[in-house]
């Protein structure tokens, strides 16, 4: 059974669909129905595979290789070279995205259910498709086939935000597909660079030979090349990160995009740039991560300052939460800068709670346009008089955003913040003004909204339980990780051990 559940896994989103093509696209009750249903199967399976780590069962048992496809001749290493097969592999991190990925992907189909009004065939099709991409991505074994899985979550997104967005969605969405299609031509070209170089396209295969010194099964990769193939990896994540200067697409999506699908943006898809940072970038060039690790932790510093800084200037909330998002991904790469245990410990942990901070959010500035129509923050004001329910939670949210001790946000900043004081002292005493500038913002908005004054005197309804559960989902999580850090740093202890121990540190 647990070869065949990293496959169902991936492709269980897929039941969803047949059953949605199978339904009139008139039918409004059914294929919401068919569209929050169809993430049970994802969420139900990646609890089985906690629940399989938890009880003592090694990743490798969860292994998939099939023959898949094979390019040129095969005599050559009894035909192994140049072969492509299906293979899907499980370790800490990844374990740790797809459970991510599913939790969130179930919150925003019902989110969806309660804010999409039209056309929900096309939208829940797309929204499934997504899902079987970000699967993809984060348990693929294969460069090839996690770029098929990236490319899946482009098309879907695409067509996400240009067809149920705001007022310039076809702007945003072109926006989109540019700069992450120029982060993907950057990609394939290193993808294609090692292929041609190493016969492989195995991932593990590809860490062991170029952590050895280059040389490999066909060609040697000289260290110029490799530092030119690690800069194309820093760049084509850095683009979906997103890194100062490549983020003005996001900032676009942020705003235009259905706030359900933003919830899947922020939560999930810019967590692949760090994914990819981490398994590519510092797996397969540690010496070159190692040499360059200074300049990204500069450059954390760098998104960290000018996020929150523009985020002080915003009379929008979205475009608040916005550079907040571009704030919060520089403390990723701050802690991956340092090269340090606690520091790469902090980031992953930030990649998690960002996740979830930045979806629930958003899961309620969708209730709040809903409701107002607006999400301008001097046209919003004494909001806990008339829907306190929903104030409370937000600034819950709010508190977890500017790293609230006793929840996620604290824990991941705290560890980020420990291991670049440990590694580059000033560098991290320069960041800190970015924890001073975040409670600014975040505090400003928030209580704003909350506690300003009052200004309108029209009826709000307060959150509906239907609205309340994804809310309080989320919110018990962010909490859970902040008094409980154990239940994530398990999964990921001996993955930065390896990390470590690849760097010489």
């Amino acid at each position: 059974m647990n070869q065949y559940i990293l496959s169902l896994l991936v492709f269980s989103p897929v039941l969803g669909i047949v059953g949605l093509l199978f339904v009139s696209k008139s039918n409004e009750k059914v294929l919401k129905q068919l569209g929050l249903w169809g993430t049970i199967p994802p969420l139900i399976l990646t609890i089985y595979l906690y629940g399989e780590y938890l009880s003592g069962a090694k990743f490798a048992v969860f292994s998939v290789f099939h023959k898949w496809f094979q390019l040129g001749g095969g005599g050559v290493q009894q035909g192994q070279l140049y072969a492509v097969p299906f293979e899907l592999s499980l370790n800490g991190i990844s374990l740790v995205m797809v459970i991510l990925t599913a939790i969130l992907t179930t919150l925003a189909a019902l989110a969806s259910v309660l804010q999409i009004k039209k056309e929900w065939k096309g939208y829940f099709i797309l929204l499934l498709l997504l899902e079987v991409g970000m699967l993809g991505v984060f348990l693929s074994q294969n460069l090839i086939l996690f770029f098929l899985f990236f490319e899946f979550t482009l098309v879907s997104m695409f067509f996400l935000i240009g067809k149920w967005g705001y007022f310039d969605k076809e702007k945003a969405a072109f926006s989109f597909l540019i700069y992450n299609g120029l982060g993907s031509a950057i990609l394939l070209f290193v993808i294609m660079v090692l292929f041609a170089r190493t016969g492989t396209a195995n991932i593990e295969i590809l860490g062991q030979i170029l952590s050895v010194g280059g040389q490999t099964l066909l060609a040697p990769i000289s260290t110029e090349l490799k530092y030119i193939l690690f800069a194309g990896i820093v760049i084509a994540f850095g683009i979906k990160l997103p890194i100062f200067p490549f983020h003005s697409w996001m900032l676009r999506v942020h705003v235009e995009a259905p706030p359900a699908i933003v919830m899947l943006h922020a939560g999930v898809l810019l967590k692949i740039g760090a994914y990819g940072l981490i398994r590519f970038g510092m797996g397969f060039f540690p010496g070159e991560f190692k040499e360059m690790a200074f300049w990204i932790a500069l450059l954390g510093v760098i998104n960290f300052l000018y996020g929150a800084w523009l985020a002080l200037k915003q009379t929008d909330f979205k475009l608040v939460l916005a550079y907040s998002s571009i704030s919060h991904m520089g403390i990723v790469l701050m802690g991956l800068g340092a090269l340090h245990t606690a520091g790469i410990q902090g980031a992953l942990f930030q990649v998690v709670s960002h996740g979830l901070i930045a979806a629930l959010l958003f899961l309620l500035v969708g209730f709040l346009y809903e409701r107002v129509g607006t999400t301008n923050l001097q046209e919003l004001g004494g909001l806990a008089k008339s829907i306190p329910l929903f104030s409370s939670v937000l600034l819950a949210g709010g508190m977890a955003s500017l790293g609230l001790p006793g929840m996620s946000g604290f824990i991941s900043e705290f560890m980020a913040f420990m291991g670049l004081f440990k590694t580059e002292p000033i560098l991290a005493a320069i960041g800190t003004l970015g924890i001073v500038m975040t409670a600014v913002y975040v505090l400003r908005a928030v209580l704003n909204m909350t506690f300003g004054a009052q200004k309108s005197e029209q009826s709000i309804a307060d959150l509906r339980w239907k609205e309340a559960v994804p809310a309080f989902v989320l919110l018990g999580l962010i909490i859970l990780i902040g008094v409980y850090p154990a239940i994530l740093e398990g999964p990921l202890r001996a993955e930065i051990a390896d990390m470590m121990t690849g760097i010489g540190r």
